[in-house]
């Protein structure tokens, strides 16, 4: 019975979650086409908040002492679900535009739109010239004043649990000298698994940690960025995790 429930209240979720984000979303596509997306920041925002709450996810920012919320930056996060973007924008308080797999640039329309709101193409297949043209890109977009997001793992968890990062993003930050926030999704796994449709409203908390400086770090010292950045995205994740096993433990005794 409480399956048949979940799945029940899962469908009419995404039944009105996406009849919003269509109708919604073309509107503000429409809007991209005539205004310069820096402009209609705040509707966009709205508009992913309002797709949190149609999908029942209560939502929760924590900044730590040390992060700057002035200074353009490359965020680094995990990746969990379709519903990261949404979280993410809603999270960061800055102008931020995402790296996205190239091929996602040739979807019709989605890829259109992309395109028109910023988003850096990443090659799956990296080449010299592609690299060089994503690096290119990313400069022309930070030293604009627009923060970048980038999901280090490259793909989303199927466990919950941070995977290993990837060096790409770090070496990008390192060459601009430009700073890093780690940045934790928690809470997100449990509201909706990769590969399932079921949705399990509940809450979803964001961590923006302390602003790393890259101005100093050595390309020899990349590994090592890289770990110190991964442990620290990885923590509040990997508690939340182990906090959910022991009250499930403890509920079976």
């Amino acid at each position: 019975m409480r399956t048949l429930w979940l799945q029940i209240r899962s469908a009419v979720r995404w039944a009105i979650t996406g009849t919003y984000f269509f109708l919604i979303g073309g509107i503000l596509v429409f809007l991209g086409c005539l205004v310069d997306p820096r402009k209609n920041d705040r509707p966009q925002r709205l508009f992913f908040r309002n797709i949190l709450r149609l999908a029942g996810v209560g939502f929760e920012v924590r900044r730590s002492p040390g992060f700057d919320p002035r200074r353009t930056s490359i965020f680094i996060s995990n990746h969990v679900n379709i519903f990261d973007p949404f979280v993410i924008y809603s999270a960061i308080p800055q102008f931020v535009r995402g790296f996205e797999l190239q091929s996602h640039f040739k979807i019709p329309v989605y890829g259109w739109m992309m395109g028109r709101f910023g988003n850096i193409p990443v090659p799956e297949a990296p080449t010299r010239e592609g690299l060089h043209i994503m690096n290119r890109r990313a400069k022309r977009a930070l030293d604009s004043g627009i923060s970048l997001i980038g999901f280090a793992e490259g793909s989303r968890t199927r466990d919950g649990h941070v995977q290993d990062f990837k060096k790409g993003i770090f070496s990008i930050a390192q060459r601009l000298g430009v700073p890093i926030v780690p940045m934790s999704i928690v809470g997100s796994h449990q509201f909706f698994q990769t590969g399932s449709w079921i949705l399990h409203p509940g809450k979803i908390t964001v961590y923006l940690h302390d602003t790393i400086d890259t101005s100093t770090v050595q390309r020899s010292s990349l590994d090592d960025l890289k770990r110190r950045v991964r442990d620290i995205v990885a923590a509040p994740v990997e508690q939340s995790m182990r906090e959910i096993e022991e009250s499930r433990v403890a509920a079976t005794r």
